[in-house]
């Protein structure tokens, strides 16, 4: 799918799922060289800059949220950007929520409605706004979960949040990798088309404009990865100490046990000589004698602090 949106003296074009006819066209008309071209036919595993002095490509990889997930799972989604003086190229191999929303936009004329004064450089800067726009927003879903399992594990279902602590964490950092990589191809790319002049003077404020986005979606992703990181090991501890809980309890029963148990060994002997052999209440003295044992060892314990 091709979608065209003319602005002044120039030109976006977004092929969206594109075939390699649709590729090849683009490619001619708008004179792009081999080397570009060959870079939109096919997806490309990592982030990369290709100038050739009059056109410049970049592919970026967008982390989203993954279709049908619900432990913040996080996928890629490639983006190819190119750009020359007076026309901006998108090529994505996927539907990719925020451009097409701007596209939407375009479509409304919502977004430039009286407004003919937007150039290539402006548009740039709209795009990359909506793509690290996106990003952010993934950010505060993963966010917005994470408060919630945060409640969660205070509410003693800490067994159940580890696995979500653990998720929302590993998305991330998956956020904070696919930023990191965005880096320096992004500043070769802003910095080529600077020193190129294919732009005003003002493209040197979008363009810090444009790496300010990332810096601060970075940044953002790290505070929040920390706080994961801080809540599985608070998480942890709290799994830990129930589970002392659960073995002190489990060694006390055991400790009140075992003399029922010796006393019980003891009167069931049916030796010569055994107490209470002959006595017709015997089986109730023993069960008065073993309650007062455990009334007693309870009392003490409880007086420790190491029950109730």
């Amino acid at each position: 799918m091709i979608f065209r949106h003319a602005y002044k003296n120039g030109v976006w074009v977004d092929l969206e799922q594109p075939t390699e006819e649709d590729v090849r066209e683009i490619a001619r008309e708008f004179s792009i060289n081999e080397q570009i071209e060959k870079e939109l036919l096919s997806p490309t595993l990592v982030p990369l800059t290709v100038d050739d002095g009059n056109v410049a490509l970049l592919v970026l990889h967008f982390p989203t949220q993954a279709q049908g997930s619900e432990d913040g799972a996080t996928e890629n989604q490639e983006v190819d950007i190119v750009v020359g003086n007076r026309f901006i190229i998108t090529v994505r191999y996927e539907v990719i929520a925020p451009l097409y929303h701007l596209k939407k936009l375009f479509e409304m004329k919502d977004l430039v409605s009286g407004n003919e004064s937007i150039t290539t450089d402006i548009l740039l800067e709209i795009l990359f706004v909506h793509l690290y726009a996106s990003v952010r927003d993934h950010t505060s879903s993963l966010t917005n979960s994470l408060e919630s399992i945060e409640c969660n594990m205070f509410d003693g279902h800490e067994r159940t949040t580890v696995r979500a602590i653990s998720g929302i964490n590993r998305a991330f950092l998956h956020l904070e990798a696919s930023l990191a990589n965005h880096e320096e191809p992004l500043q070769y790319f802003l910095k080529a088309h600077t020193i190129q002049n294919f732009f005003d003077n003002s493209f040197s404020d979008r363009a810090g404009h444009i790496l300010a986005e990332r810096t601060q979606i970075m940044r953002l992703v790290k505070t929040h990865r920390a706080v994961a990181t801080e809540m599985r090991e608070t998480n942890l501890a709290l799994l830990e100490a129930r589970q002392n809980e659960i073995m002190k309890t489990l060694t006390i029963i055991t400790v009140i046990v075992l003399p029922l148990e010796l006393i019980a060994f003891i009167f069931g002997m049916n030796l010569p000589g055994t107490p209470f052999e002959s006595n017709p209440n015997a089986f109730q003295i023993v069960m008065a004698f073993m309650l007062g044992a455990v009334v007693i060892m309870t009392l003490f314990f409880a007086k420790k602090r190491w029950i109730f």
